[in-house]
């Protein structure tokens, strides 16, 4: 995965999510509330809640949502052995329907690398 491919998905997401805000919706406002609040620190570290949120996103096979937290893991200095720890437990969770999830993953996780050096 090209470097640009974060560049990319990033600028996508942010102008699509301003796209939406901008409806002034309250129902799409609160859930992007509670979708921040969630992850800030708190009895769980906001590393720990990144792991959990890409275990959870691999299981439901959210490419987006596995890409968003594998770079807020990235960001938070997770290592690559503790995030493919964690997400070999979701795959273990959700079975073999997830390999195709792991291989993307793994894919934007060396971009992200890749990116950083």
């Amino acid at each position: 995965m090209a470097n640009n491919s974060i560049e990319e998905f990033n600028a996508y997401r942010s102008k699509m999510n301003e796209k939406l805000l901008a409806d002034n919706n309250k129902i799409v406002k609160r859930i992007f509330n509670l979708d921040t609040n969630a992850f800030t620190e708190g009895a769980l570290p906001k590393r720990t809640k990144e792991l959990m949120g890409l275990g959870n996103s691999l299981v439901l096979r959210c490419d987006d949502c596995v890409r968003y937290h594998l770079e807020e893991c990235f960001k938070l200095n997770v290592t690559k052995e503790e995030a493919v720890e964690a997400m070999s437990v979701s795959l273990l969770i959700g079975g073999t329907i997830v390999i195709p999830h792991l291989r993307r993953a793994y894919e934007y996780w060396e971009a992200l690398e890749t990116q950083a050096q």
